[in-house]
């Protein structure tokens, strides 16, 4: 695990203003920013119940399915990824994240969409335990108590100078767990990365205070949806500060926050802290799209 630090961002913003950004996506080479958290001790539990497969479920380029293959043979797991989509079954070579997963040992059950829907099924899982045997399951995304328990940690006591903590929310753990563990003079504001509002009432199930809002102003048309203008944005966020954005979390994260203090949603001298959750194993496939499409690549440090 590699030491996380706040990175001060140095760009002039109007009315005092400032952005730092929490470089969790440092955290581990390839178990980046909230993985981490989220697996931390769902792993330690699954230890503790002596079981020896992770099963989860996830997208053709989801961080979660990377993060849970990598983690696992790290940890001596074997590991079993029930992936949305049957047309991507010979496709794996084509596809930078489930050619990861399947590098590091994760074995694939490909399902279609029709049958994704219906993983948190009893009949589904039980159907999944016939095939499998004995597992350790892992939620889609990674958000379940411990998995929040982890992302509690995020926040550090230095970062109580913080009046407003922004992040990207997915299945709504790592926003959970900032909530339950930031200060009550501090407002959490998390920016959904998918369209539809059934996230208030997953956050609901873990949070335990109410100082949080949703920004939802931001999705770029749903989840995984990109355009020129939220490309350039990333570029030319990174060229001024070396910080790597992804595509489907952060980026649009980032753009939000920037273009809430242009609107002047923040009051003066607001101190905003934004957390990287990591999430940039997924730039590589989404370039091959990109090229595909005759727009341009997203820049990283590679």
């Amino acid at each position: 695990m590699n030491p996380v630090f706040n990175q001060s961002i140095n760009i002039q913003f109007p009315n005092d203003i400032s952005l730092t950004i929490k470089r969790e996506d440092l955290i581990h080479p390839f178990v980046s920013g909230n993985k981490f958290r989220k697996l931390k001790y769902n792993l330690l539990q699954a230890k503790a119940e002596n079981k020896t497969t992770l099963l989860t479920f996830g997208g053709a380029f989801s961080n979660h399915i990377a993060a849970v293959a990598y983690a696992g043979k790290e940890q001596g797991f074997k590991t079993i990824g029930i992936i949305r989509g049957d047309e991507l079954f010979d496709k794996i070579e084509e596809n930078p994240t489930l050619k990861f997963a399947q590098e590091n040992g994760m074995q694939f059950e490909f399902v279609s969409r029709e049958a994704y829907r219906l993983k948190s099924e009893i009949s589904f899982l039980e159907k999944l335990k016939d095939r499998f045997g004995d597992f350790y399951l892992v939620p889609e995304g990674g958000t379940n108590e411990l998995a929040v328990k982890g992302c509690e940690e995020i926040l550090r006591e230095e970062d109580s100078v913080f009046n407003y903590v922004c992040c990207a929310v997915g299945t709504g753990g790592t926003i959970s767990g900032l909530i339950n563990s930031s200060l009550q003079n501090q407002k959490i504001l998390g920016f959904p990365a998918l369209k539809g509002d059934f996230l208030t009432d997953e956050i609901r199930i873990f949070a335990k205070k109410d100082n949080w809002n949703l920004i939802s102003d931001y999705h770029f048309g749903g989840y995984g949806k990109i355009n020129l203008e939220l490309i350039e944005f990333i570029n030319s966020f990174f060229e001024e500060t070396q910080v790597p954005l992804d595509p489907i979390y952060t980026g649009k994260m980032v753009f939000g926050v920037i273009d809430l203090i242009s609107k002047n949603y923040f009051p003066a001298h607001s101190k905003i802290l934004v957390i990287h959750t990591g999430g940039l194993q997924g730039i590589e496939g989404m370039n091959i799209k990109l090229k595909q499409k005759k727009l341009p690549i997203l820049k990283t440090n590679d």
